[in-house]
């Protein structure tokens, strides 16, 4: 695998890490949390709170979870992940991992970070969605930043529940059904200080009532932020041929594969992490053509505008597509 070398402080730094398991536990049913550490015991990268890395877990495919541990030059990374039966496998294999088994991941990056000059954090997790507001209260806790925590799990399958409940006193509350989430969260969305932000991660029907109930209230738009577990599954869609407008290099897609796949097969690199329309690192530039959005990454007006698409789930809307490569 090809990694870009850039030199801080004299010291070369890739892109990518190679990190052995510490520790691994089952926190609850279905959900592993696995502790990651430098094989030499040196420090690790600092991340942004609500930071992610992008684990390798077979040649050409990875997955991104969310680090749950401490964030300014951690001596480990954790991450909690789900068994998802119907997933492509990496979830699998993060639950197969055996301590001293040696792992490749990228750096932390974050899409999903807390604003720092907000006057107040409004932070909702559902399910295994509390995996970054894990991050964003211990970071608001070293930082005095004013926050409190909505956990809506279903009974027995809070991770975590408990570390939360004694790092946030009673600034958590926890609801078990989506009634009950909105009996709290629409009354609490209502009547908030000037300058709150609102982060929601869990999944997408969660995310999409909170931003409904935010914009009733008359949330400004940039004041609300989510992170979804992804796109979920998705219909295979009809084969079309994509176009590099540089090159005229022609791809074809056939059915139950993605644009993403289809180009990094015939060579062509383009950068990815989460391969589910979340994270927006595959983003490419489109000269003509309709596409089919399926990604959570882009507004609605970016979709609108039709020129650009997230390959790795998105698909054309017609038989060809031209992009920007």
């Amino acid at each position: 695998m090809t990694m870009t070398l850039e030199t801080v402080a004299g010291k070369n730094i890739t892109d990518e890490l190679v990190l052995t398991v510490r520790e691994a536990r089952l926190l609850c049913s279905g959900i592993r949390q696995v502790v990651l550490a430098d094989p030499a015991g040196r420090t690790l990268p600092s991340f942004t709170p609500g930071s992610h890395i992008a684990v390798n877990w077979a040649e050409g495919h990875r997955n991104s979870y969310s680090l749950t541990g401490p964030s300014i030059e951690p001596d480990h990374y954790a991450i909690s992940v789900r068994l998802d039966e119907n997933g492509h496998g990496g979830s699998r294999w993060v639950h197969g991992l055996q301590l001293g088994q040696r792992i490749r991941a990228s750096r932390p990056r974050s899409a999903f970070a807390p604003v720092l000059n907000a006057r107040h954090h409004l932070l909702i997790a559902g399910g295994i969605g509390v995996t970054p507001i894990l991050s964003h209260v211990r970071a608001a806790l070293e930082w005095g930043r004013s926050f409190e925590v909505i956990y809506s799990f279903r009974d027995q399958l809070g991770a975590h529940a408990g570390e939360l409940a004694t790092l946030c006193g009673d600034r958590m509350i926890t609801v078990s059904t989506p009634e009950e989430l909105a009996n709290f969260l629409v009354a609490k969305l209502a009547d908030q200080p000037l300058g709150t932000h609102v982060y929601t991660c869990g999944p997408a029907p969660m995310i999409s009532a909170v931003a409904e109930w935010a914009r009733d209230c008359g949330w400004p738009p940039d004041r609300v932020h989510s992170e979804a577990f992804g796109a979920g599954p998705l219909p295979e869609g009809a084969p079309f041929a994509v176009t590099l407008g540089r090159t005229g290099m022609l791809i074809p897609v056939p059915s139950g594969q993605s644009l993403l796949e289809a180009m990094l097969d015939k060579g062509i690199n383009v950068p990815n992490l989460c391969r589910q329309g979340v994270c927006g690192e595959c983003r490419l530039s489109v000269r003509g053509g309709r596409i089919e959005h399926r990604d959570l990454f882009l507004t609605d007006e970016e979709k609108a505008a039709g020129d650009s698409i997230m390959p790795c789930v998105s698909r054309s809307a017609g038989d060809k597509l031209e992009i920007e490569l």
